[in-house]
């Protein structure tokens, strides 16, 4: 049976919007696998890490029927990848194994059973569906993103905690140095829902999502969360924890403010970064009336000094920072000018947006 015959670029495409979660080397080598489910002219491809499940549907041609097998994921995109574009491929059955062509090339594939695929058990009661477009998600991820824990023992701070509320959808991550917090308004009102995303999951979705027109749906479990989008369905386990009060960690009325433009601040802390030790990569800044110093130095004794003109009148200030979480911030935002407010070096300072309430960024101060 033919299973599918379309041009290389549909086939990859499909596969590559399901694969980015499996795993070269698991413990269940079905999950290397990506689970092809043939109905009429369209083709079911899903993939799980028994965590997060992605599946999409597409006309791909080939034979009317059904049938379902499962054949190595990863293998297949990179056999696709060396054909052309415009190239049409096949992928026959035969003989519990499955046969891809593409011009003069053939390639024989093994198969494992389908039945033996662990597919994700959906959760029975999902919350109210709701949509964003996903330009809206995609910057609200990268807004936030870059501040999530990685291996952390307190798991719950590896990942985005989502709150939907009214018209209000907010995103926060923290790794206990550092809180980014994003905030966009939606068309509908819903119910109060707070979960919080895996790692893994906000990193696909930041691959999947597209900054074209078109919008996302989403509903929460309690313990799930699902996603449609492009003709694809994402399910993912969520993070159970109580994620820490953000409200609490964000500061209000620091007497301090600073506002500047945004790529001057983000080349100057470049600049002095190099001169940064590898260990601590520590910045000081000093402020004082009309003037900001950023500065660093190293082990080896060098050190950099870069100065910003500045429109401030307030205290003189010198407070020192990881160089790093400035600069994730920084150039993670679009805008032109941003916003500093400080109290005293030893405060944790507030990134804004000159204006806007949707973007908020605590970074700790560190002692250098």
């Amino acid at each position: 049976m033919i299973v599918l015959k379309a041009t290389q670029d549909k086939v990859l495409s499909a596969l590559q919007s399901v694969a980015g979660i499996v795993e070269r080397r698991h413990t269940l080598p079905i999950l290397a696998n990506v689970l092809i489910r043939k109905t009429g002219n369209s083709v079911q491809l899903t993939t799980s890490d028994l965590e997060i499940q992605i599946r999409t549907t597409a006309d791909l041609g080939g034979d009317g029927g059904s049938f379902t097998t499962t054949v190595g994921a990863r293998k297949l995109i990179d056999i696709l990848r060396t054909m052309p574009a415009d190239q049409t491929v096949s992928i026959e059955s035969q003989q519990a194994k499955l046969v891809l062509k593409g011009g003069k090339s053939k390639f024989t594939l093994q198969t494992l059973p389908a039945e033996d695929f662990p597919l994700v058990q959906e959760a029975a009661n999902f919350g109210p569906a709701f949509s964003v477009p996903q330009k809206v998600l995609k910057d609200l991820l990268s807004q936030v993103s870059f501040a999530m824990a990685v291996h952390d023992i307190r798991y719950y701070l590896n990942g985005i905690l989502f709150v939907a509320e009214g018209k209000q959808l907010s995103l926060v991550a923290t790794d206990g140095h550092r809180l980014a917090f994003a905030s966009a308004t939606l068309d509908v009102e819903v119910p109060r829902q707070e979960v919080i995303l895996p790692r893994k999951t906000v990193l696909e979705l930041q691959r999947l999502l597209s900054d074209a027109e078109g919008s996302l749906e989403m509903q929460f479990a309690g313990n799930q969360a699902k996603f449609s989008f492009d003709g694809m369905e994402f399910v993912t386990k969520l993070v159970e924890g109580k994620f820490p009060d953000y409200n609490r960690v964000i500061p209000k009325n620091h007497k301090n403010s600073i506002t500047l433009g945004r790529t001057a601040l983000l080349a100057s802390l470049q600049r002095t970064a190099i001169l940064t030790s590898e260990k601590f990569k520590g910045v000081r800044l000093n402020i004082e009336p009309g003037t900001l110093r950023v500065a660093s130095n190293n082990s080896d004794q060098e050190e950099a000094v870069d100065e910003i003109d500045i429109d401030y009148g307030g205290d003189t200030i010198e407070i020192g920072f990881n160089v790093t979480y400035l600069i994730d911030a920084l150039a993670n935002m679009g805008q032109d000018m941003v916003k500093l407010d400080l109290a005293d070096s030893n405060s944790s300072a507030l990134v804004t947006i000159p204006d806007n309430a949707t973007f908020k960024y605590v970074v700790m101060p560190m002692r250098i």
